[in-house]
């Protein structure tokens, strides 16, 4: 696969670190480091085997995992009390903390902005505003809720069909255009839909990355109704709330 995507969209480790209690309702003070740093190496595999330009901090903070996971399976040292034990997870916890706070401040700083801009706008008539009230709140999809997704999708890949040699090569080009052309026909599509219309590994990968590029370019969006949910691919719009504005509740 020599297809690379250089993403905007992409976040950083504390955002997959965030992304996975969250989505795992885990108690971000008692994280377990060892189903944490599972779930971790399963994304970055992933992202590697999609060659998709990975950052260097996401394996440093891979490392910096497995050395929070090896001191935590240590013994205890001898006549050390539990309040001298230091947890090895209280540095990660205090930067995931810090991290998710500054996020918020940002997004704050944003709407405001946002907010600013709109004060200055034509005001518009009520028979206009109508309509938007009535429309449909949706959430636009992470990039890591779309690895969530695709990993699912090679799961479900029967093992004689995920090892069937390839004869005939699916571009991302051709992926691109097929996704463009069903679009034309249905103005939403399910992931799952598209990835269950490949007939092998190489088909779900080539339209993986086709998807990426075409959210890289604006030409879609990757939406949910709810968090962590089904994901819906439609051309552009303005009704999508920002990942950064989601409000997926207290992970404590």
């Amino acid at each position: 696969m020599n297809y690379k995507i250089k993403l905007e969209i992409f976040e950083g480790p504390l955002d997959l670190l965030l992304y996975l209690v969250k989505k795992d309702h885990l108690n971000i003070y008692d994280i377990p480091i060892s189903k944490v740093t599972e779930q971790y190496s399963q994304y970055l595999n992933l992202m590697q085997m999609l060659d998709l330009n990975i950052a260097g901090e996401f394996l440093v903070m891979a490392a910096t995992l497995m050395q929070i996971k090896s001191k935590m399976l240590l013994p205890a040292q001898e006549g050390a009390t539990e309040e001298a034990q230091e947890d090895p997870r209280e540095e990660l916890v205090r930067r995931l903390l810090e991290y998710e706070k500054f996020k918020e401040i940002a997004e704050n700083l944003r709407k405001k902005e946002t907010d600013q801009r709109e004060i200055f706008k034509r005001p518009k008539l009520e028979a206009e505003k109508k309509p938007q009230e009535d429309k449909e709140t949706y959430f636009e999809a992470s990039i890591f809720d779309l690895i969530n997704a695709f990993s699912q999708a090679l799961k479900d890949i029967p093992k004689e069909v995920f090892y069937e040699v390839v004869k005939d090569k699916f571009t991302v080009e051709e992926a691109t255009h097929q996704i463009l052309h069903l679009l034309l026909v249905k103005p939403e599509v399910k992931l799952s839909e598209l990835f269950g219309q490949a007939k092998n590994k190489l088909e779900i990968i080539v339209t993986f990355l086709a998807i990426l590029e075409l959210i890289k370019v604006k030409e879609i969006t990757a939406r949910q109704s709810e968090l962590f949910q089904e994901i819906e691919i439609v051309r552009n719009k303005e009704n999508i709330i920002p990942y950064e504005r989601r409000d997926p509740g207290s992970a404590a």
